[in-house]
C-alpha cells in the first residue's frame, strides 16, 4: 500500500486478504518498477464471494458462469485498456530504439575507425603475420564473448519470453475481428468453495463462458490473453495479468535466495539514507544488499556470512547484477562481528530457520551482537520465523550477560551455524483485522536491550509464515 501510493501515485488504495487493490494513471514502464508484489493484474471484477452453504452445486455453476455473463461490457472494456497498456509500450520501445539507431549514426563508434585502420595496416604485412594476428583477434574475440556471456545469458530467456508476449498481444490488438484472440485461465480456490469445485473444474466452466459469450479461442500452451479468476471465502476476483513474467522474477539475480518481494520490503521499512551503513551480517547470496542496492545506490553495504557457498553465490549475483563495487562481502561470524560498536547505521537480515538451522536460544546472541554494533537512532530489521518471533517475545530477559573477557556468552551448539567453516549452509485505510493482528504482534514484542520494537508485520513465505519486525536502538548500552 505504501509502494502504490509513493512509486505509482495510487488512489482508492484498499487491502485484502493478501491483495491491494488500487487506481494508477501509470504506464507500463512505471508498473514494471513495483518492487513490493509478487504480480500485477488488471482488475475486471471484484466481488462479495460465492455463497456455497445452503445452495446446490448447479446453483454455484451458475454463479461462476454470471461472473461473465452478467457484465460483458466490464469485460470489454479491461481488455481494450489491458490492449492500449501494451501497445503504447511498444511505441516507446520502437521510438527509443530509433533514437538509439539516430545517435549510432550521428556518432560512429570510434572502433569502427580502428577496425579500418587495422585492415589498412594488414594489406601492407606479409602473409604469416596476417595470420598471426588473425588468431590473435579470434582469441581476443573468444575471451569477450565468454565475459560478456556470464551477465546476458542469465537475462536472455526471460527478456525473450516478455518479447514474444508483447508481440502476441499487439498482434491481437490488431486484429479487428475480436475472434482472434486466444486464452486460458488460471485459477484458485480457497476455502468453502474449493470442497465443492477444484480450481480445474472451475477454470473449465469459466472457459466454456467466455468462448460462447465472446468467441474467443482456448489456447493453454501460447494464449495472447491469460485470465486469473481467485475464489474464497472472502472475495471473487477476476483479473488479466499485466505481464507474463511475475514481478517477482527479477532479472538481475542470477540465483534466487530469498523471495525478492520480501527482501525488498524489509529493505523498504529500514528507511534506509543516502551515506548510510548498511550491514546484512547473515547475507546468504545477497538478496536483500541487491534489492536494497537497486533502489539506494549511494550507501555503503556490507555483506557477511559463515558459508564459503554462499558467499561465492552472493558474488555470482552482485557481478552479474553490477554491483560488485557496490558491496562488500565478509567471511564472519555474526556473533563476532569485525566492526566497531555503535559503527553501523542499518541492519537488514534474514534470520535463517528450518531444519538446518536450528539456532534456538542462539538467537539472542545474534540480537546481541546486532544491537553493539548499531548505533543510537539506527534501525534493525529482521525477517524471523514463528519460533523466533515467540522466543524474542516470551524472553523476559533485557540483556544477554558479557563474560569475564569482554565477549558475548553463547551455546555450544552456536559455534557450527554462526563460526566460519562451519558446515551449514476498501478506502486509504487497512482492513480492521489486519490492522488489529499487526498491532497484536506489536504490543505483545518487548524491548530487548536497548531495542524497542516498531513496527511488525506477518508475512507468507508459502508452505510456511514468517515475521518481518523492526526495532531501533533508543540509547547506547549500558546506560
Amino acid at each position: 500500500m505504501r509502494e502504490v501510493r509513493a512509486r505509482l501515485a495510487a488512489t482508492q488504495v484498499e487491502y485484502i486478504s493478501g491483495k491491494v487493490f488500487f487506481t494508477t494513471c501509470s504506464d507500463l514502464n512505471m508498473l514494471k518498477k513495483l518492487k513490493s508484489a509478487e504480480r500485477l493484474f488488471l482488475l475486471i471484477k471484484k466481488q462479495f464471494p460465492l455463497n456455497v452453504s445452503s445452495v446446490s452445486k448447479g446453483k454455484i455453476l451458475s454463479e461462476i458462469q454470471r461472473l461473465i455473463n452478467d457484465d460483458p461490457e466490464s469485460w470489454l472494456n479491461a481488455i481494450s485498456t489491458w490492449k492500449n497498456l501494451l501497445e503504447l509500450d511498444a511505441k516507446k520501445d520502437k521510438l527509443f530504439q530509433r533514437a538509439a539507431l539516430f545517435q549510432r549514426a550521428a556518432n560512429p563508434p570510434k572502433r569502427k575507425v580502428e577496425e579500418n585502420d587495422i585492415i589498412s595496416a594488414k594489406k601492407l604485412k606479409t602473409k604469416q603475420l596476417q595470420e598471426l594476428q588473425e588468431s590473435g583477434e579470434c582469441l581476443l574475440e573468444k575471451q569477450t564473448e565468454e565475459e560478456t556471456q556470464e551477465q546476458g545469458d542469465f537475462l536472455t530467456e526471460r527478456e525473450k519470453s516478455q518479447e514474444a508476449f508483447q508481440n502476441d498481444v499487439v498482434k491481437a490488438a490488431d486484429a479487428k475481428n475480436q475472434n482472434d484472440l486466444t486464452f486460458r485461465v488460471s485459477c484458485r480456490c480457497s476455502g468453502a468453495i474449493a470442497k465443492t469445485f477444484t480450481a480445474q473444474e472451475v477454470g473449465r466452466i469459466t472457459g466454456i463462458a467466455l468462448m460462447k459469450q465472446f468467441g474467443w479461442k482456448a489456447d493453454l500452451r501460447n494464449p495472447n490473453l491469460e485470465i486469473f479468476i481467485h475464489l474464497n471465502d472472502i472475495y471473487s476476483v477476476v483479473g488479466i495479468p499485466v505481464f507474463r513474467i511475475p514481478l517477482a522474477s527479477r532479472a538481475y539475480i542470477k540465483t534466487a535466495g530469498l523471495r525478492s518481494t520480501i527482501a525488498w520490503a524489509l529493505a523498504s521499512l529500514a528507511e534506509i539514507q543516502a551515506g548510510a551503513f548498511v550491514l546484512d551480517p547473515m547475507c546468504g547470496l545477497g538478496t536483500i544488499l541487491l534489492e536494497a542496492a537497486k533502489e539506494w545506490p549511494d550507501v555503503y553495504y556490507v555483506g557477511a556470512d559463515v558459508s564459503d557457498s554462499q558467499l561465492l553465490g552472493a558474488y555470482d549475483n552482485l557481478k552479474a547484477a553490477g554491483l560488485k563495487n557496490k558491496i562488500e562481502l565478509l567471511q564472519v561470524s555474526v556473533i563476532d562481528l569485525p566492526l566497531p560498536s555503535e559503527s553501523v547505521d542499518v541492519i537488514i537480515s534474514d534470520i535463517p530457520f528450518g531444519k538446518k538451522f536450528k539456532l534456538g536460544e542462539d538467537i539472542k546472541s545474534i540480537l546481541q551482537e546486532m544491537e553493539r554494533v548499531l548505533h543510537v537512532g539506527g534501525a534493525i530489521v529482521l525477517l524471523l520465523s514463528e519460533e523466533h518471533h515467540r522466543r524474542l517475545k516470551d524472553d523476559e530477559q533485557s540483556s544477554i550477560p558479557l563474560n569475564s573477557e569482554g565477549s558475548h556468552t553463547g551455546e555450544p551448539s552456536i559455534k557450527k551455524c554462526l563460526k566460519p567453516g562451519g558446515k551449514t549452509g476498501t478506502s486509504e485505510t487497512v482492513s480492521s483485522s489486519f490492522e488489529a493482528s499487526s498491532q497484536e504482534c506489536l504490543d505483545k514484542t518487548p524491548p530487548f536491550g536497548s531495542l524497542v520494537p516498531v513496527e511488525c508485520h506477518k508475512v507468507s513465505l508459502g508452505r510456511t509464515d514468517a515475521f518481518i519486525c523492526k526495532y531501533r536502538k533508543l540509547h547506547s548500552l549500558g546506560l
